[in-house]
């Protein structure tokens, strides 16, 4: 949702914007979130991507993601306005535990978040169901369809997840505008259903 890219007036938020909502995008080690906000976010956003090091080899499991060389130190920003009057903040929570900690700071006044699920390391999101549910955040699981070809059923999903009924899933691809655009849509959906 790339809006008019590189104009000084497309950084900042329109004077008649007068509310805005935050919502966290979260999910395991290298599942997504750095993307899906790359792809959503009309501004440029921000990273604090560092170069991983040997230090960490020990600690971050790259058996999903054996190409990724960088990693989400702080948070992703991103912004999105869905109308005249209304903006939207995405923030990107680093998926290793050892970042825990900031996950109190980042959680305060946000409305929910959307949790990014890779379908083959359904283990690794069970620290992060825990985190979301401690700190009392409606959620929605958008499952990142790396290959699209190796889909789980829904409900095969809910069962391993111990989901709640009523907890939206849907399928998305991070690197597509529309796919995580509805996934987008979906945590809302579910967010004004809650509100209602």
């Amino acid at each position: 949702m790339d809006s008019t890219s590189g104009s000084a007036d497309s950084i900042y938020v329109p004077d008649a914007v007068r509310r805005a909502a935050k919502i966290l995008v979260v999910g395991h080690f290298a599942v997504g979130k750095t993307t899906l906000i790359g792809t959503l976010s009309e501004i440029t956003p921000l990273r604090t991507e560092e170069r991983m090091t040997q230090a960490g080899a020990h600690i971050d499991d790259l058996r999903g993601a054996p190409d990724k060389v960088t990693t989400t130190v702080a948070l992703d920003f991103g912004r999105l306005t869905l109308s005249d009057e209304l903006v939207l903040y995405l923030f990107g929570t680093p998926g290793q535990q050892r970042f825990v900690e900031l996950w109190e700071d980042m959680a305060r006044g946000s409305l929910g978040a959307l949790l990014l699920v890779d379908p083959a390391r359904l283990a690794d999101t069970f620290p992060v169901i825990d985190l979301v549910e401690t700190y009392g955040l409606e959620y929605a699981v958008a499952v990142n369809s790396f290959d699209p070809y190796s889909r789980h059923a829904e409900e095969e999903l809910r069962e391993a997840l111990d989901l709640l009924p009523d907890t939206p899933v849907v399928y998305c691809d991070a690197r597509d505008e529309k796919s995580s655009a509805q996934a987008l849509i979906t945590l809302v959906q579910h967010l004004l259903a809650h509100v209602a």
